[in-house]
């Protein structure tokens, strides 16, 4: 078998949901987050159809035969995808229907079919099903006069065949939109019934008078990309929201259907929908299982989760004193989701209300639908500070909701910009000009991850805290270039995409490289999403024969080979997958005994190199730099939760042995609440001590 250079992206993401959903698999992983990655594992494969398998369908239909770096054609890609899919989704199933439901059954709960509900309970179901739910059905034949309804995306509904008319010889179809502002319907005794099949149990009384010959249960995903010309667009909020309403009728990209849908329904959907059975997926459960997260967020009951894991607040920011001041005494880290994002609110909040701050500058990719820092930026408007916010408007499946922060943030009174044409504003940072007593001075806040308060809770990102004026009049230069005219920002300390981070990139393995060939020591640890780049593998493959020794910490897709003689000996890949999504972007680089660390939002991908505006930037500060790269060996040495990429792409878990359980997003909690409680003690300690000067000033009194 020939050993590929490049491995292919597609795949490789099929790999990481792979791994998402082994978690659901180990017996040692409590039973509410084994349903919680069944969850997750099934929303992203949604999305993955939507958005990847989408663009590979759209690449055959016209005509493109062009190889992709991994040698694949997209034709072979998809039959590969499919065949993949296939038997992960059969996994799924297995879990769910032989171990995962069966065990919350054993705890009391049961979901519920039409088939399954007990005879005695039917009576007080329909009371409610009448009560409740058959005024917002709406049955809808199909016939010459009432074409197939359009079906949105995502939904579940019901395919319904019923007997032909007295005469006739063609049966009758219809279908059943299931309400979707619910999953699962209470019953007695805190159990559960799914609503497409509370529907079919009572599918009669939508349909009276006619007989009731067969009904199945389907959903469609569809073509989720957004296509328009930016460059034509006069008004760029405008052209998006229209073209979210195309979104919603976008191209079908794959039909489910449960497994005993009978022939001649399954053939109806496929005439209906132009779909084949390549792109039909049998299933044998439930549809949709990422509905389980609803279930997961209601079902209380501690045993059944993970320990709670409850965010530090860092002892600086935890007193009265201003957040000005924490930060002009030196730089500061945030390790989310370990410590606190309040720091970063009360930064922004503090902000508002100061008299002294004259402006802030915020850039916004994804935010929650409350956020505070939204108001913070509102309130301050209001105050009658400068405030400038570049709001991305292109962030996927966030578009509709960033338009309403944007015009909410124009009507308070913020200079809202949507960036520039042909980028993405992937960026995350914020800028504060304060006037103080020696002069204005400028803070800012630079983030691996979003502002974002409740992914802040849920995956891991690094913050960083500066006054450095090279940092800040680096900042300031960006935001000028988002919204001005100016030329693209030159460096002192921040280095920026799509301008010179790649080049940037390159150099410095390149100096690994150099140093290695020297009989020097030289090692590179990356942490990352995503790594696809073919220009940064390259340089990598290079580095590696020089000698350099190479840790990649990629959580998702990888497209380097590893462990290839003569290519990549000296690379190791690894993958953590745990109870937080690992989100932080952090590059390492020994250099001859100088420690070289940058942290980024930006993965090594082309988009975030050539196509979004991207910020990466140094940490200099000595203590922050040893305690990042404490973490860095504290994930390397992970024999738990992390898994080791092998030369075919396939991945291993790795085992503790003999050795102690090492997992790193514990040890890290645990390192963040020792470090502050310490911190705590001594300052404890400090406001007991008496102070020297106040005995010295007594002694010289006597």
């Amino acid at each position: 078998m020939k050993i590929k250079r490049y491995l292919n992206r597609e795949l490789s993401w099929l790999e990481f949901n792979s791994r998402v959903l082994e978690q659901a698999a180990y017996k040692d992983t409590p039973l509410l987050e084994r349903l919680k990655f069944i969850a997750i594992f099934s929303s992203n494969l949604d999305e993955f159809f939507m958005v990847r398998v989408s663009g590979v369908m759209s690449q055959i239909r016209l005509g493109y035969r062009e190889r992709y770096i991994s040698g694949h054609r997209p034709e072979e890609v998809f039959e590969l995808i499919n065949r993949r899919i296939d038997k992960l989704v059969e996994h799924k199933y297995k879990l769910l229907n032989k171990e995962i439901l069966p065990a919350v059954e054993k705890e009391g709960v049961f979901f519920y079919t039409a088939a399954t509900l007990p005879e005695d309970m039917l009576l007080e179901v329909r009371e409610k099903f009448l009560k409740k739910f058959l005024m917002i059905l709406t049955p809808m034949a199909v016939d010459q006069a009432r074409p197939f309804p359009f079906i949105p995306g995502k939904t579940l509904n019901l395919l319904v065949k019923l007997a032909a008319n007295k005469g006739k010889s063609q049966p009758l179809y219809a279908v059943v939109p299931v309400p979707g502002r619910e999953r699962f319907f209470e019953i007695a005794g805190g159990s559960y019934i799914y609503c497409e099949e509370l529907v079919r149990l009572f599918l009669k009384d939508l349909f009276e008078g006619y007989k009731l010959e067969k009904a199945c249960v389907f959903r469609i995903i569809r073509d989720a990309e957004l296509s328009f010309d930016e460059e034509e667009a006069r008004d760029l909020l405008s052209a998006i929201e229209s073209e979210l309403k195309t979104r919603e009728r976008g191209y079908p990209v794959r039909l489910e259907v449960e497994k005993n849908a009978a022939e001649e329904m399954v053939a109806f959907l496929h005439e209906r929908f132009s779909l084949g059975t390549d792109l039909t997926s049998y299933i044998d459960g439930p549809l949709n299982p990422a509905s389980f997260m609803e279930f997961y967020g209601v079902y209380d009951n501690a045993r059944l989760r993970d320990e709670k894991i409850v965010p530090v607040m860092p002892l600086e920011f935890a007193g009265s004193q201003s957040t000005f001041a924490v930060i002009a005494a030196g730089d500061r880290l945030l390790n989310l989701p370990y410590e606190s994002f309040g720091p970063v609110e009360k930064f922004v909040e503090e902000a508002s209300k100061d008299p002294s701050v004259l402006a802030i500058k915020q850039t916004l990719y994804r935010t929650s639908g409350n956020s505070p820092i939204i108001r913070s930026l509102k309130r301050a408007a209001n105050n009658g500070k400068q405030v400038t916010v570049v709001v991305e408007l292109k962030a996927r499946f966030d578009e509709a909701q960033n338009i309403s922060w944007a015009r909410q943030l124009e009507d308070a009174g913020c200079h809202v910009s949507y960036g520039l044409v042909g980028l993405k504003t992937h960026c995350k940072m914020t800028l504060v000009v304060r006037e103080e007593s020696r002069g204005i001075k400028r803070y800012i806040h630079l983030s691996t991850g979003n502002y974002n308060d409740k992914t802040a809770r849920l995956y891991t990102d690094i913050g960083y805290f500066s006054c450095r004026n090279s940092f800040a009049a680096d900042i300031a230069g960006v935001f000028n270039y988002l919204t001005g005219y100016c030329e693209p920002p030159r460096r002192k300390k921040i280095i920026s995409a799509p301008f010179d981070m790649r080049q940037f990139l390159l150099d410095k393995i390149a100096q690994e490289s150099s140093n290695a060939l020297s009989g020097l020591r030289a090692e590179i640890v990356a942490k990352m999403n995503s790594l696809v780049d073919q220009t940064l593998i390259d340089a990598l493959y290079e580095a590696s024969a020089a000698g350099v020794k190479i840790t990649l910490i990629v959580r998702g897709i990888c497209c380097l080979n590893p462990g290839v003689p003569r290519l990549s000996d000296n690379i190791k890949v690894f993958s953590i997958i745990d109870r937080f999504l690992e989100h932080s972007r952090i590059f390492y680089f020994y250099n001859n005994k100088n420690h070289e660390l940058y942290m980024s939002s930006a993965d090594w991908m082309i988009r975030n190199l050539d196509r979004r505006v991207e910020v990466l930037f140094p940490v200099e500060d000595e203590a922050l730099k040893k305690e990042i790269i404490y973490q860095l060996d504290i994930q390397r040495s992970d024999n738990t939760t992390l898994w080791e990429m092998q030369t075919d792409g396939e991945y291993r878990r790795r085992k503790p042995g003999k050795s102690a359980p090492v997992r790193a997003q514990f040890a890290i909690a645990q390192f963040e609440g020792e470090k502050n409680r310490v911190e705590r003690v001594q300052k404890a300690a400090l406001k007991k001590r008496k102070s020297p000067f106040k005995k010295r000033q007594k002694n010289s009194g006597k």
